[in-house]
């Protein structure tokens, strides 16, 4: 008897059943986001794809793909790309992968109205402490191209991402990138806000991490030390030196954290400290204005 045919709904089947058996979290929207790729259309249309035969070619790659995932790998780096506030970023190893939740970081800069009336006089100066891929200093740049921006990162195999994220993304020229930190790099009194999505898992928690987080995305980008506020301590004293009087400092943090970032916050000079809640429910981002 002949094989039957190898179909969209029928390998999306297979392959959701095959990782949930590895015990891979989401396993349909992980071969979801395989198959879209292979057919180069958004996993919403894949229903009216249901009959469509895959060719042998895809199908090899779709096996891959799934082997990959069900190793631990997380399909972004499979894929090597992933959405980010509605723009698509090359994802690989070098950086930790954008998340929605980060999305909320920018949103939040992008909305504050009196960083943007700078504009009237002079080009509002932002740095991304943490820059990572360039997901929020690149998405930042795009909306809001009058500005003057800047990406930091320790790692240099993370700056080198973000800058091929900002030539994919057509503003290499528009913003800079160094391998430096906040403290190393920006005159004191010189910029109108910090973005900042740091390292803020604790050490204990992060042995605890799914392992197609710990053992695939570098730790330095999530590994925040004893209580998870070690790399947020230096970066906020850092931000106030950096910052003009008025300057705003904006922070992703960990559920749990908003009183010890706001505490941090006061500390160092600054008023009108708020929080805003994820999707969720958790307290995601903490911000301030410098006195």
């Amino acid at each position: 008897m002949a094989e039957p045919p190898k179909t969209v709904a029928g390998v999306l089947k297979a392959g959701t059943d095959y990782l949930a058996g590895k015990g891979v979290p989401e396993p349909r929207a992980a071969c979801e986001r395989l198959l879209g790729r292979l057919l180069q259309c958004p996993c919403l249309e894949l229903p009216l794809r249901r009959d469509a035969v895959l060719d042998e070619k895809r199908l090899e790659a779709m096996r891959r793909g799934v082997r990959r995932v069900a190793a631990g790998e997380p399909v972004q780096y499979v894929l090597g790309r992933t959405e980010f506030f509605g723009h698509t970023f090359k994802t690989d190893r070098r950086a930790l992968i954008p998340r929605p939740e980060t999305e909320i970081l920018v949103e939040e800069v992008l909305a504050c109205a009196p960083l943007w009336e700078t504009a009237g006089t002079r080009r509002p100066a932002v740095v991304d402490v943490g820059t990572g891929s360039g997901c929020v200093v690149i998405s930042l740049a795009l909306a809001r191209p009058q500005a003057l921006y800047v990406g930091l990162d320790p790692s240099a195999e993370a700056v080198a991402l973000a800058r091929e994220n900002a030539a994919a993304l057509g503003v290499a020229d528009r913003v800079a990138f160094a391998v430096e930190e906040l403290s190393d790099s920006i005159e004191p009194e010189s910029l109108d806000a910090v973005a900042a999505n740091l390292p803020y898992v604790a050490t204990a928690e992060y042995e605890n991490l799914p392992r197609h987080i710990r053992d695939h995305e570098p730790r330095s980008a999530l590994d925040g030390g004893p209580d998870g506020l070690a790399v947020i301590r230096e970066v906020v004293p850092d931000a106030s030196c950096a910052l003009r009087t008025g300057g705003r400092l904006f922070l992703e943090i960990a559920a749990g954290q908003k009183d010890s970032a706001a505490s941090l916050l006061e500390g160092a000079g600054f008023r009108d400290v708020r929080a805003r809640k994820d999707l969720a429910g958790v307290d995601r981002i903490v911000s301030g204005v410098l006195r």
